[in-house]
């Protein structure tokens, strides 16, 4: 999960012959927004691709207070939510950089999770530093 500038916000990992959608509840809750002094929130908006269009999963974003916009089935690209989703697509492209994620050569799961993580602060760090 990323927010609107690329930034990772958290991760989760599963295995690979899962679907995605089986983690999506774990990785909004696992990503709160907070400030320096704020309490935890939720985001407000919440992008997808074909694969959360169902109304059970947009259900369980709504419940949980937040705009969902994932793209649907069978219709034509032209929403606009690809100038937005390449905000994550550019993320994922510079966390693919790294070889150990490309190919998971790792057994347990918790050490591929630390390799990502590294390769999250990695990319905070490229994008704060090009901020200045």
């Amino acid at each position: 999960m990323v927010d609107g500038q690329g930034v990772p916000l958290g991760c989760t990992v599963t295995a690979a012959n899962r679907h995605d959608v089986t983690a999506l509840l774990a990785t909004v809750v696992a990503c709160p927004l907070d400030g320096y002094g704020e309490a935890p929130r939720l985001p407000e908006r919440l992008l997808g691709d074909q694969a959360y269009d169902s109304w059970r999963h947009e259900e369980i974003v709504r419940w949980l207070g937040i705009e969902p916009a994932f793209a649907q089935r069978g219709r034509e690209h032209g929403s606009g939510l690809g100038k937005e989703r390449y905000v994550v697509e550019r993320t994922l492209a510079n966390l693919h950089q790294n070889r150990r994620l490309k190919v998971r050569y790792e057994k347990r799961s918790d050490i591929h999770l630390a390799f990502l993580t590294l390769a999250c602060i990695k990319v905070c760090f490229y994008r704060l530093t090009a901020q200045e």
